[in-house]
């Protein structure tokens, strides 16, 4: 089975925890553009969605879904997205598509957060994929000095802006045993707007787009 096969399993299954009149949180990049497809296809009448970035919103508005300001709507009941990698306890590295700011801000002020992805993205240690971190611009080369104190190879990723206007260091040959720890120590670095690492806010679910179809994992369960 294919990859996108697998994305939209993941996020096909993800639809059945949308509710009417809910406004909820909608993520970015490849599995969440099935998600949202499918809203539009099973035509769900959500109040209205909080968008993670300008591509999610493009999208969203296309396909007639109301956008929010998260300042006007409280916590929200459920905010859906991606990973681009994903460990058994549920921690997640995001910001392959540079939106990782505004996906932790939503995952920090959502009840339930359910990560959706394709059974690759699945790793027994986080780091495989290099982690991004957003950073100030005039901050880049001394973030990517401290970077390096911490054991990593950042590079730049040039020709890049994220929606906030800033710029993103991509962190190799990392093998993060100890999340929470390393995701604390790369947010006090001065310059440093936010770490692609989700691991003090983990997903609550994890629906995964298999060979044989979609599998669960439950973080209340573990």
């Amino acid at each position: 089975m294919s990859a996108d096969r697998k994305k939209q399993l993941a996020a096909e299954a993800a639809l059945d925890l949308v509710h009417d009149d809910e406004i909820i949180g909608v993520g970015t990049g490849s599995t969440v553009k099935w998600f949202i497809e499918g809203m539009a296809a099973r035509r769900l009448r959500i109040r209205g969605a909080v968008s993670s970035s300008e591509a999610t919103t493009k999208l969203l508005v296309k396909h007639g879904f109301d956008v929010v300001d998260l300042n006007s709507t409280g916590e929200l009941p459920l905010y859906v997205d991606g990973a681009d990698e994903a460990d058994p306890h549920l921690r997640l590295i995001k910001g392959g598509g540079a939106a990782l700011t505004r996906e932790k801000i939503i995952a920090a002020a959502s009840r339930r957060f359910v990560c959706i992805v394709d059974d690759s993205k699945l790793v027994p240690v986080l780091g495989r994929f290099p982690l991004p971190v957003e950073v100030i611009p005039m901050a880049r080369s001394y973030v990517s000095r401290e970077l390096v104190r911490l054991g990593g190879r950042p590079i730049y990723r040039e020709g890049v802006v994220t929606d906030n206007g800033n710029q993103i260091v991509d962190v190799h040959d990392l093998e993060i045993v100890d999340p929470l720890a390393l995701e604390s120590a790369i947010n006090q670095i001065p310059g440093v707007v936010t770490v692609g690492l989700f691991a003090r806010r983990p997903a609550d679910l994890l629906i995964v787009g298999t060979d044989q179809g979609t599998k669960t994992i439950d973080r209340s369960t573990l």
